[in-house]
């Protein structure tokens, strides 16, 4: 039996107060990032084959099914806004199409061939990166997409929570992350997801780093999208060049972000 399938610790669920279901749920969700630790040095392998692809163009493709396919979907979608990374860097792709983002799809993820033919529709090539993500390892979706990705000489990833899996030995660089029973039994958008969530957060902010989309530890390439974000950028501006309020919102203004806010300041000081 999987990992992830394996029987809950805990029984009897039902007849659990609410402090109790609650204290026993963070009792297990404690354990998460503890197994995360464990696959530092796959993730670290990972990332730095990443890196070495997008610095020459290269892409970053997530897909899955379900939970966590849905999680690739928002990692790649937080980039841009984050890092001001052009759509179509990082791109999540789930199986059975926008539509299994808020409703499933089913059998959607039972078919070998249909994330090669959605990885085709953007043009994908040998400088790109496919990371498939599946908590069983045993998605037919992704197993066939990372299939056909390796055929064709493009470098391949996976995200997993059972040691072994079909995902991983179709996956350049597996990364294993074995969280141990749910709490409740098989449902894996619990640990297993908070597993996958954990895993991504420090893989596309580890690369993003790593190209260059950071300075100290300022989000300097940010979308100025909303009024949260541009006040922020306005501090960032004020505490890096010592201006006050008013000339660091013109600077943001003028120049569209805090980088170029800047830069433009000090080449013309």
């Amino acid at each position: 039996m999987q990992t992830t399938e394996s029987t809950s610790k805990y029984d009897h669920l039902e007849q659990m107060s609410v402090r109790e279901l609650l204290e026993n749920i963070n009792r297990e969700d404690k354990t998460v990032p503890l197994a995360v630790e464990k696959a530092i040095p796959q993730i670290e392998a990972l990332v730095a084959e990443v890196v070495k692809r997008m610095q020459e163009g290269g892409r970053l493709f997530y897909i899955g099914a379900g939970t966590s396919g849905r999680l690739g979907i928002v990692d790649a979608s937080e980039c841009p806004p984050t890092y001001g990374v052009p759509h179509g860097l990082v791109v999540g792709i789930i199986a059975g199409g926008d539509t299994a983002i808020r409703k499933a799809v089913e059998f959607a993820e039972d078919d070998f061939e249909q994330a090669w033919k959605d990885l085709q529709e953007h043009k994908i090539d040998t400088l790109d990166t496919v990371i498939g993500i599946a908590a069983s390892g045993r998605t037919p979706y992704v197993i066939g997409g990372l299939r056909t990705a390796r055929e064709k000489g493009i470098l391949t990833g996976c995200v997993v929570c059972n040691a072994g899996s079909e995902v991983a030995r179709n996956a350049d660089y597996p990364v294993e992350v074995v969280v141990g029973a749910e709490f409740v039994t098989g449902s894996t958008r619990m640990k297993s997801g908070t597993a996958q969530k954990l895993v991504l957060n420090m893989l596309s902010t580890a690369v993003m780093i790593r190209l260059g989309r950071v300075k100290g530890n300022k989000m300097v390439d940010m979308q100025l999208s909303n009024l949260k974000l541009i006040d922020r950028g306005i501090r960032m501006v004020q505490e890096e060049l010592g201006v006050g309020t008013d000339e660091a919102s013109a600077l943001l203004k003028k120049h569209g972000s805090v980088r170029e806010a800047i830069s433009h300041y000090r080449g013309n000081a």
